[in-house]
């Protein structure tokens, strides 16, 4: 007769993981808000600046859709590692949900790696689909995938510091604000959209906003079949600066 003997304890910390960042995936894709910030309105972006492209007095050295694309592309890391996961946190913070799974056998280190991987699949989907809607408009890419890859790895990193630094300094409420408004302040004037060069002497300074340097970085890979070394350096840099405003100020409730 067989005996079994009880083994208490954690599950592997991969196993772990990636139940963490299934759950976050699912939370990101079920809420409506978060569906508008990562798919809704980076679609309607990129096809309202292509079909008004033509009113917009733009002087664009390539076709509209071939600009705007890849704009459209890191307006979609920062909606989802922004945006998104600075609401998502704040409101976890504000509930005890950050508190509660910091308790539990996965390690805070975890917690975040498993935010982290469910941002990338999210990502994902979203680069499948706006690419799609792009190419259905007449996108036609000469990229750098090694510069695409690397400008995707670097915003995410870039702006999901950012959004966990806003997320664990403010309230839930100021939160929702600040991370809104951000958005819309850096979408309007931060030459991630639109490329630098069209806002005059400000395009200097935007290249080096974390959305102008995003945009600018995805535009070289897709347009010129290269890596922009100093928009990725910039990337770098505020990811850095993100983290360890972040290690600083982050409270779990």
């Amino acid at each position: 007769m067989n005996t079994f003997t009880p083994a208490p304890g954690a599950a592997p910390m991969g196993k772990m993981v990636r139940a963490q960042a299934a759950m976050e995936t699912r939370l990101l894709l079920r809420n409506g808000e978060q569906l508008l910030l990562a798919v809704v309105i980076p679609v309607i972006v990129l096809v309202g600046t292509v079909k008004s492209a033509g009113h917009l007095s733009l002087d664009l050295s390539h076709p509209a859709v071939d600009v705007f694309t890849p704009g459209v592309l890191a307006l979609a890391i920062m909606s989802t590692a922004f945006t998104s996961l600075a609401i998502q946190t704040g409101f976890e913070r504000r509930y005890g949900v950050l508190k509660r799974l910091g308790s539990s056998p996965l390690p805070r280190s975890g917690l975040l790696l498993g935010k982290v991987l469910a941002l990338l699949l999210v990502e994902l989907l979203q680069l499948v689909i706006v690419g799609g809607v792009g190419f259905a408009l007449g996108w036609a890419p000469s990229v750098s995938l090694i510069g695409a890859v690397a400008t995707f790895v670097l915003g995410t990193f870039a702006f999901a510091g950012l959004g966990l630094f806003v997320a664990g300094v403010l309230r839930a409420e100021a939160t929702l604000a600040a991370a809104n408004l951000i958005y819309l302040l850096l979408l309007a004037g931060g030459a991630v959209v639109i490329p630098a060069s069209s806002y005059g002497g400000f395009g200097e300074v935007a290249r080096y906003l974390p959305s102008g340097a995003l945009g600018e970085s995805m535009r070289f890979a897709f347009i010129d079949h290269g890596i922009d070394g100093t928009g990725l350096l910039v990337l770098l840099a505020w990811g850095l600066v993100g983290t360890a405003l972040t290690a600083r100020t982050f409270t779990w409730e």
